[in-house]
């Protein structure tokens, strides 16, 4: 019936959550309240002239005000509904307190405070922010106050204390289902906001491992898992882009094919396993021999590629062959003391013929045959396999 969570945790996280809001409004309304008061100080002089009372009534409510703005000043700067509750319920008491000590001051005009009672109630339960359960105490200390004092000083009868008594209920059963309505409105409406960020937060996870596993099947399909060389397709991909470029701006382009020497003789003697390691280690070579802009990848089993973008036939040559030299003064392993590795390279280049990825492949291949059949570990040009210089 206190309008708040059940559980400690959610309604600590909830206070948190509102504390700036009620920070903002509490002040705006101690201060509205502050001008109120200060203002009803017409009507005392209304009432009472210049008498002892009205300097009474007019130095009570100085207090009051100068009260209201001090705690609307610290309530806007320290205010914190989460663990300092008490800072935000003393304009209750202090509003409270002064509005029972106007009944001696001015006990002839009780009519009127009684309507000055439901308002200061409502203006309690719906104006100044505050938990439920601090409300109805200072409602009932408000209430039992001002009846008190209105029997006790201004001799209200039992018939009329009687009447204002309910009406004073019926004032705070009103006030008390309006706020209580309120608390619990905004409760529900922070649970499906937290509701609605959990499932926003669980959506972007979600989202992040959706990119982080198509950032995977990306790299599984670009890059060959053994030796994080380019994998065929995408190789032909990005190969494809750096032929058409050469063709646009009439630069030369070059590729070549490379094939490890003796590879089924290494699997079959030493084990697929130290022939993986010798695709990585050749492939490492390899990477570090070209140059950023060059483009390598695995073109299956123990076969590289690569496309050499402004390279002339005689460059590439000359980088096969250092690239041929580098790979033959690899460190062999302990498990192959007796074999030395090398690599045979067959080369293509776009001539003035127009020819495609594929045709170029073609005669890089036709190159690497020849040089295979001539004895391995050298380098041929696809034009000596036509009979040209």
């Amino acid at each position: 019936m206190t309008g708040q969570f059940h559980e400690p945790r959610v309604e600590a996280m909830y206070r948190r959550d509102i504390a700036p809001r009620v920070r903002r409004d509490s002040s705006v309304a101690l201060c509205v309240v502050a001008l109120i008061i200060g203002m009803l100080a017409i009507s005392d002089y209304h009432y009472t002239g210049v008498t002892t009372e009205f300097y009474l009534l007019l130095t009570m409510r100085l207090v009051v005000v100068v009260s209201c703005l001090a705690l609307a000043f610290l309530i806007g700067r320290f205010g914190n509904y989460h663990n300092k509750a008490w800072l935000h319920t003393l304009p209750l008491w202090i509003l409270a307190t002064a509005i029972i000590l106007i009944v001696p001051l001015r006990p002839d005009t009780i009519p009127t405070q009684v309507t000055a009672m439901v308002v200061a109630n409502m203006a309690f339960y719906l104006l100044i922010p505050n938990l439920l359960p601090a409300v109805i105490i200072a409602s009932l200390y408000l209430n039992l106050g001002f009846l008190a004092a209105a029997v006790l000083v201004a001799e209200v009868p039992p018939v009329i204390a009687l009447r204002i008594m309910l009406l004073l209920i019926m004032t705070n059963a009103v006030g008390y289902f309006a706020l209580l309505r309120l608390e619990r409105l905004q409760r529900k409406q922070f649970a499906l906001l937290q509701e609605e960020r959990i499932q926003n937060r669980q959506l972007v996870e979600e989202i992040a491992h959706r990119k982080s596993l198509e950032a995977q099947l990306r790299q599984f399909a670009e890059q060959d898992g053994l030796t994080g060389l380019d994998a065929r397709r995408h190789f032909m991909a990005r190969a494809e882009t750096l032929l058409r470029r050469a063709r646009l701006e009439k630069t030369p382009f070059s590729l070549f094919m490379i094939d490890v020497d003796h590879f089924k003789a290494i699997n079959d003697n030493w084990g697929h396993r130290q022939g993986d390691a010798v695709l990585t280690a050749i492939a490492e070579t390899c990477k570090r021999s070209l140059r950023p802009q060059d483009v390598i990848g695995r073109f299956g089993g123990e076969e590289f590629i690569v496309a050499l973008p402004d390279t002339y036939p005689k460059d590439a040559r000359v980088v096969a062959e250092r690239l041929q030299q580098k790979v033959s003064e690899l460190p062999v392993s302990e498990a192959m003391p007796n074999h030395r590795l090398t690599v045979t390279i067959g080369i293509a280049a776009v001539g003035d013929e127009d020819v495609d990825l594929t045709d170029l492949i073609q005669q890089a291949d036709q190159a690497l045959y020849l040089g295979k059949h001539g004895g391995r570990n050298r380098v041929v040009l696809s034009h000596e396999v036509k009979g040209e210089v």
